[in-house]
């Protein structure tokens, strides 16, 4: 797991890369909670999804935003650290100009940003979305969202309600030619105290189907998108 420093658009970034001996691995970006709340690249649950990635053979990166650990910059309330997550997966990209996939995942705060990075990153097919705090932020840009993924929430979260969760994600399992799946896991609060075991089941579980059945990724393409792709 070396150590990488790349350069963001606010300095440096710290982060933990795993490169997968595979030719054409896939790629994924790890995003992590508030950085004003003790939010790190080392949190227990942007750990698991990490190692969730590793196990299923991606080449996975997480990182620190901007003023967090040895990453240059100061908070930026999202913009700077949208900006951080783009410029992260630019620097996966240049190591990886073959990689046939690329997925973003992302714990609370982190599960904000890499939403917004999903609407603004066509490659991006499949998304972790863990613990999302839509009580605290707003998801309307997500119309239409792009591609499938899915949502996992704890019932005891205190921080984020199941419920507020639940609305969201009708929301957007409203939408057309996407799959979005939904995985509660029973007790757990918004950290996963005690039950991260369950949470990397479920996230390898499905990252195990997508794998299988990579044709469950993203909204269809309109014709002429899909005959430009095809002459590219």
């Amino acid at each position: 797991m070396p150590e990488v420093i790349f350069v963001g658009p606010g300095g440096r970034l710290e982060g933990r890369y795993h490169h997968c001996d595979k030719p054409r691995a896939p790629i994924a970006l790890i995003l992590h909670p508030h950085p004003q709340h003790g939010g790190t690249m080392n949190n227990k649950v942007v750990y698991n999804l990490y190692y969730s990635f590793v196990n299923k053979g991606f080449s996975v990166l997480r990182f620190n935003f901007r003023g967090v650990g040895r990453s240059q910059g100061e908070f930026d309330n999202g913009m700077g650290e949208l900006s951080d997550a783009a410029s992260a997966l630019d620097w996966m990209q240049t190591v990886n100009p073959s990689a046939p996939a690329c997925w973003v995942a992302g714990f609370s705060f982190g599960a904000w940003i890499g939403m917004q990075l999903l609407m603004r990153r066509p490659e991006i097919e499949g998304f972790v979305s863990v613990a999302p705090p839509a009580n605290m932020y707003d998801f309307s840009f997500l119309a239409p969202c792009p591609s499938s993924g899915i949502i996992v929430q704890g019932t005891d979260d205190d921080v984020v309600p199941e419920s507020s969760v639940e609305k969201f994600v009708n929301k957007l399992k409203m939408q057309k030619n996407i799959s979005i799946d939904y995985s509660l896991v029973k007790g757990a609060n918004h950290f996963f105290k005690d039950h991260l075991e369950q949470l990397t089941k479920v996230v390898e579980g499905y990252l195990s189907t997508r794998l299988e059945n990579p044709g469950v990724s993203r909204r269809k393409q309109s014709p002429a998108a899909a005959a430009a792709a095809a002459n590219a």
